[in-house]
């Protein structure tokens, strides 16, 4: 509506809005409005309105290419994950893309082979400065990587469980505490042998006492903490290997194997929760009552996790978290206003559903 209650149809005139025609109806300078559209200066709540309402009338869309132009920057970010197939990548990915989408931002999504010679040492050294402002990388746990590859000169934030001996901005869930939370409420509710899967290699208690990166090793690292804090022991025999591999049939494999040691557990932690539907399901045809005979605890809380038959105690991912702290911080960089490299740590929560006694 115009000042004087009149509606000012401004449709046909779209393509031709400019600032200072928005300036203009609304009555300010043109340094106002453009205050108004970056969030800044000083001015009365009533006119900061005012031009945001002009703004919508008019359809005035802020041109962010010509912004970042004047910038030196060219408004997209990049995502490097091992893999879109895991369905807490694809979570995290599409997380990054919403999240940079409300600073302004495109995300420019690659993946590159975990472990190889072609992975994310590769990468780091390939980015383009050109094509992106700044990269967010998912550190595979198989990554051969030194404190030296992060020593790059453009804006870079890394997530997951892998170290960056704070030469990177390093943005992660705390795995050792989560672990630690699902063992206890675990041991807190019944169960006295706890089983694993999911380990990288078979149990070695003092090498994991000195674990400081990877999923696999931080998990197990809280899991033996937290039984030897409740005095119990973890049996080598119940932690089911998966070297690499976090699927539903690796879980399968994994829990059938237990079953067939004849080892006894009443407990089961799988490091994901993939391996845990695995696990679910091995459990059922092998005649075992869950959470009755067994219980169960995942971690990530995958979207699917809320609707087995048996929905899964898990837990949960931080990626609410996670992805927006991510694009907070390589934006601050990608501005200057963030410098020096942090370690940003979230604690994790149980996500107590059925495969667990209440």
């Amino acid at each position: 509506m115009s000042h004087n209650g009149t509606h000012h149809d401004f449709s046909a005139h779209h393509k031709h809005v400019t600032l200072r025609s928005v300036a203009e109806v609304a009555g300010v300078s043109l340094k106002t409005a453009s205050n108004v559209i970056n969030g800044t200066g000083r001015m009365t709540d009533a006119t900061r309105k005012r031009v945001k309402s002009v703004i919508e009338d008019m359809g005035y869309r802020v041109n962010i290419a010509a912004r970042n132009l004047n910038r030196g920057l060219t408004g997209f970010i990049t995502l490097a994950v091992p893999s879109l197939t895991p369905p807490y990548l694809a979570r995290l990915a599409n997380r990054v893309i919403d999240e940079a989408r409300k600073h302004g931002y495109s995300v420019y999504v690659t993946t590159y082979a975990e472990g190889s010679a072609k992975g994310a040492r590769d990468v780091l050294h390939s980015f383009n400065p050109t094509v992106s402002d700044g990269m967010i990388l998912s550190m595979s746990e198989f990554e051969d990587i030194s404190p030296e590859d992060f020593d790059v000169d453009y804006p870079l934030v890394v997530v997951g469980s892998r170290t960056t001996w704070r030469r990177a901005d390093h943005v992660t869930p705390d795995d050792i505490q989560a672990a630690e939370s699902a063992t206890a409420y675990m041991l807190d509710h019944g169960s006295s042998r706890i089983a694993v899967i999911g380990a990288r290699e078979a149990l070695d208690a003092k090498k994991l006492r000195n674990a400081a990166e990877g999923n696999a090793q931080l998990r197990m690292k809280g899991i033996v903490e937290e039984c030897r804090r409740h005095r119990r022991q973890l049996d080598p025999a119940l932690v089911g290997v998966t070297p690499g591999d976090w699927t539903i049939s690796a879980g399968v494999r994994a829990t059938h194997q237990l079953i067939d040691t004849g080892v006894p557990f009443d407990g089961l932690i799988a490091l994901n929760d993939q391996l845990a539907f695995g696990a679910l399901f091995a459990l059922a045809t092998s005649g075992i009552r869950v959470p009755g005979q067994v219980q169960v605890i995942g971690f990530d809380n995958i979207e699917e996790s809320a609707y087995l038959q048996t929905p899964l105690t898990t837990m949960d991912s931080c990626l609410d978290w996670t992805a927006p702290t991510a694009v907070e911080r390589i934006i601050g960089r990608i501005h200057g206003e963030i410098t020096s490299p942090e370690l940003l740590k979230v604690k994790s929560k149980l996500i107590v559903r059925q495969t667990t006694r209440p």
